[in-house]
């Protein structure tokens, strides 16, 4: 069995190390020659996982029609917003009915269509999964204990690919629940940027432990509004995944946070998911009349509307509740 993983950044590069290491056949790909050729003759991908050895079985490749060539499982670690035209120029090259794994996590700002979605667009009737939970790439590549979660609406496809891809170090739990996966993976990102602030701007421990408990609630509300099970949320993919994003400086989406806090520059800062999500997602809770203050207010914070101490103030001046509601 041949594994293809599209991606050449830290997390594809994670995934296709991890799996080569376990001794499966694994191939990478990534869009830039050079870093192709350079990965393939150093053995490390210093540009986005410095100091991670690659096994000598990773094969790595710029070339889409190689990479992909007998795969028959193929994993995008592409960013959520570039996944549509990704996958519709692999398209010629990508392999008939071989299963599509999603590992990015975000919703598509322009359509507001989760990625699952956009596969549903692209390859109407593809086999589609989605591989998430409480995981750092670095972590993954270098063969520490990992568990995530493998979602399809197919739950034995689910349980078929969970026993295919699990590692000796990286285990998978499978459901079928796929949009749960998906809204828990994508929400997860937009409370880590709020958390952050809160540390940036010195708003102290109690204050981001409140922040991530409320903003648990809002994941767990929008959720139950795309369809996704209360139990999925609470597991790997939605509790899991925030309680590691939301504490580490390691996670992109906390540490964009935290210089948003403390009014650093952001330009050149590496690729954080839920910069595009928080918009998107504050959009579709005020569309569907759902309670979503954190969301919209980390919205608001990442567009510039507000300032951190403006966004505090207006969550503390809400109306006083029951927690419960």
């Amino acid at each position: 069995m041949k594994i293809a993983v599209l991606g050449g950044g830290a997390w594809g590069t994670a995934l296709a190390n991890a799996f080569a290491s376990a001794g499966k056949e694994v191939a990478l790909w990534t869009r830039d020659a050079a870093d192709a050729s350079a990965m393939a003759e150093t053995r490390r991908n210093e540009r986005y996982l410095p100091g991670v050895a690659l096994d000598a079985r990773l094969a790595v490749a710029a070339d889409p029609g190689l990479a992909l060539n007998r795969a028959q499982i193929v994993l995008a670690a592409v960013p959520a917003q570039a996944l549509r035209a990704a996958l519709a120029g692999l398209a010629p090259v990508l392999p008939a009915n071989a299963p599509l794994v999603l590992c990015a996590k975000g919703i598509e700002a322009a359509s507001g269509k989760l990625l699952s979605e956009i596969v549903a667009d692209v390859f109407p009737g593809s086999p589609v999964a989605a591989l998430s939970g409480p995981s750092f790439a670095a972590d993954v590549a270098r063969g520490l204990p990992t568990a995530v979660t493998l979602a399809s609406a197919d739950a034995e496809l689910a349980k078929r690919l969970a026993a295919q891809l699990s590692t000796p170090t990286l285990r998978l739990y499978s459901t079928d629940d796929l949009i749960g996966v998906e809204v828990g993976g994508a929400l997860k990102n937009v409370m880590a940027i709020a958390a952050g602030a809160t540390i940036g701007a010195g708003l102290g421990a109690s204050a981001t432990a409140a922040l991530i408990t409320r903003g648990f609630v809002e994941l767990r509300r929008i959720g139950a509004a795309f369809g996704a099970r209360p139990q999925t949320l609470m597991g790997l993919s939605g509790l899991g995944d925030l309680i590691l994003t939301c504490s580490s400086p390691q996670s992109r989406n906390f540490s964009y946070g935290v210089a948003l806090g403390k009014g650093e520059p952001l330009e050149g800062r590496p690729l954080a998911e839920g910069v595009a999500t928080a918009g998107i997602a504050a959009r579709i809770a005020a569309e569907r009349g759902l309670d979503a203050p954190i969301v919209a207010a980390t919205a608001a914070l990442l567009d510039g509307r507000i300032r951190i101490g403006e966004a505090v103030g207006q969550l503390l001046a809400r109306p006083l509740k029951d927690e419960e509601s």
